[in-house]
């Protein structure tokens, strides 16, 4: 008797469950399938999925809605597509840190939190802010055009305002190429949404943004790593990629990369602006991790201008709540950034743009930035001393150090490790672009603790640490 294609398909299939089992839609209920023998160790790490045609005959679904459930499951972190391999599930280790999207409400328990790159807290910023928000309250015209809808650049005179303030410290821009977005993360979604469609190809450093990571994952692109050194992406991996594909875009942080603290070389930048001319590519560069003017050099927009889409955010600078952000752009590119800001939210809101400006226009803004500038250096110097035989980057003026762990340490035993103590820091995984094995190094910050003697207290813990790595595993 002839075997059925269902009946052949299922007895190939290493791993088969029972859809049956599981409420909602096929896809929806593969996934959690997929979950569920994940977490009962029914699929083991990196252990290879069925193919997506093969495990579809054996279901009965289409091939559209495995590869569906696969994409859910590999957003979620459960399993990773490697090109030309298979899909295979996600070891423990490789996991992306649900507590690096996720803050966490009113949570308190002692411990020194290093993991996030966050403004340095400041009474000053909180009082300064306060008067913002009075000089809007007492200005009728302000708060009317607050309740309405506005143009989805913003108005004109609060245009006018961040092209000053850009001025003052040292970045050029036309109020004409502005497009104000709700925060910089924002800002990075709807430009690589005008620029790019499914499939596209999206390069960047090889440890980037994990913003950058989530969001090529939402736009359903394709995201590949290039090395990096001291002085930034390496321009030569860049190039023998163009000539094997087609990147549609590249995006990079030149004046301070996230995490690891380096910054791109003058040359690098002219290359890079050289190499987006002979290959057709888009520069996004992200400038939200600000430095001070004496430390930043040409901007890509400067270098070359009708190729790049220029980031900027009040995040790090005055609060992250504010959510307001900038696209410097091209202005023919300024029709389909302002489409999709409309599809997400017609506009940045106004009352948060009206109390930023505020806040601009008082003075306070560029006052905090530059105490926020000594704070951090004098954090990093007190780093410096504390780790000197370690290895680390960091730049001075930077919130983010990537640490290289010693020998006999492993990233994500020196995670666990530091949380015992009381120290909350991330390991180099969440800022890995697609599979290839993280480095022992974990990323931390010196900017949220409230105090110094927090962060130094936190960082001599983790002195401790590195300096007594965990004896030899056992092995049988």
């Amino acid at each position: 008797m002839t075997m059925s294609l269902k009946a052949k398909a299922r007895a190939r299939c290493q791993w088969l469950p029972d859809l049956e089992a599981y409420p909602g839609p096929r896809y929806k209920a593969l996934v959690t399938a997929i979950k569920t023998a994940i977490d009962a160790g029914e699929l083991a790490e990196e252990e290879r999925l069925p193919p997506q045609r093969l495990l579809a005959d054996a279901l009965g679904v289409t091939t559209g809605t495995v590869t569906r459930a696969y994409s859910e499951a590999e957003r979620r972190g459960l399993v990773a597509a490697r090109v030309g391999s298979g899909t295979y599930v996600l070891s423990k280790s490789l996991s992306p840190k649900p507590d690096f999207y996720h803050l966490e409400e009113g949570r308190d328990d002692g411990s020194i939190d290093l993991s996030l790159s966050l403004m340095v807290p400041s009474s000053e910023r909180v009082k300064t802010f306060y008067q913002a928000l009075q000089q809007v309250a007492e200005d009728p015209e302000q708060l009317a055009a607050a309740l309405a809808y506005q143009s989805e650049r913003g108005q004109t005179r609060y245009l006018q305002v961040f092209v000053d303030w850009l001025a003052r410290m040292g970045v050029e821009v036309r109020s004409e190429q502005l497009v104000v977005t709700d925060g910089g993360q924002h800002a990075m979604f709807i430009a690589l949404q005008t620029l790019m469609a499914p499939g596209d190809l999206l390069v960047s450093d090889r440890f980037t943004y994990p913003g950058a990571i989530a969001a090529a994952r939402q736009l359903h692109l394709r995201h590949q790593g290039v090395p990096m050194d001291a002085e930034g992406m390496d321009m030569e991996a860049l190039e023998r990629l163009c000539h094997q594909q087609s990147p549609k875009a590249v995006y990079v942080m030149p004046d301070l990369n996230n995490p690891t603290g380096c910054r791109m070389s003058l040359a690098r930048r002219q290359q890079l602006a050289e190499l987006a001319e002979r290959y057709d590519f888009w520069i996004l560069e992200d400038s939200v991790q600000f430095l001070p003017e004496a430390f930043r050099l040409p901007r890509m927009a400067d270098l070359i201008p009708k190729r790049t889409l220029y980031l900027f955010s009040t995040s790090k600078i005055l609060a992250g709540g504010l959510r307001v952000g900038l696209i410097a752009s091209p202005e023919d590119l300024l029709p389909g950034l302002m489409a999709s800001l409309r599809a997400h939210c017609w506009m940045a809101p106004p009352l948060m743009v009206a109390l930023t400006c505020a806040w601009i226009e008082r003075g306070d803004a560029e006052r905090l930035l530059e105490w926020q500038w000594q704070e951090v250096h004098a954090r990093q110097q007190l780093l410096a001393d504390i780790f000197v035989d370690q290895n680390f980057s960091c730049h001075p003026y930077g919130f983010v150090v990537w640490l290289h762990l010693p020998e006999g340490w492993r990233a994500s035993e020196f995670v666990r490790a530091a949380a015992e103590v009381g120290v909350r820091l991330l390991s180099a995984e969440p800022f890995c672009v697609g599979t290839q094995a993280a480095p022992q190094a974990v990323r931390l910050c010196v900017s949220p603790p409230a105090e110094r003697s927090q962060l130094e207290e936190g960082l001599k813990r983790l002195y401790r640490l590195l300096t007594s790595p965990p004896k030899g595993r056992a092995v049988f």
